[in-house]
């Protein structure tokens, strides 16, 4: 029950002291960009839990769904760096069937943030698993080229997409050489 006596339902989870992956990736404070070092090896890790979260509720839970909001501010990061996928508010559950044909959903609107969201979610098909692994090539991306899918120099015929097309390899390249994200 909330302070005057109406009842609600909430989820409470652990604290999760690390914050989430998006103020280790894109730090600002006091309008300045402070780097955390995240070692390539912690980034890998934080992306093979998030991995298993996304199979684990797509593919091994009791009622199947999909997370329709997977980004960096929802992966949380507990005090060992193992990441937390959160933010289930726009998960929608899917039937369970037989046929893995059959994974998807209707919406009511579009939800989700731009930039993560499939081009055909955003146009209002139905949400899939195709969501959030889509989603989640998207965070891998921002993971390894450090800029958000809505960055400002995103314009005049570049996006996200060209960009990680041309800057990846050599992004790559970097921090395997650098040992860090």
């Amino acid at each position: 029950m909330d302070y005057s006596g109406n009842q609600f339902k909430a989820l409470v989870c652990e604290f999760m002291t690390n914050g989430s992956f998006d103020i280790w990736l894109h730090p600002v404070i006091d309008n300045e960009k402070q780097s955390r070092n995240l070692s390539l090896l912690q980034s890998l890790n934080v992306a093979i839990d998030v991995a298993s979260a996304i199979d684990y509720v797509h593919n091994h839970s009791a009622q199947p769904n999909v997370h329709c909001d997977l980004k960096l501010s929802n992966i949380l990061l507990d005090n060992d760096m193992i990441a937390c996928v959160s933010d289930f508010g726009l998960a929608r559950l899917f039937p369970t069937t037989d046929d893995s044909s059959q994974k998807h959903t209707s919406t009511i609107g579009i939800k989700g943030c731009i930039g993560y969201a499939t081009p055909e979610y955003g146009m209002g098909c139905e949400a899939s698993t195709k969501e959030d692994m889509y989603s989640y090539k998207i965070f891998l991306l921002e993971m390894f080229l450090g800029k958000r899918p809505t960055d400002k120099m995103f314009k005049d015929g570049l996006n996200f997409h060209n960009f990680a097309k041309m800057a990846l390899p050599e992004m790559v390249t970097k921090m395997v050489a650098a040992g860090s994200c």
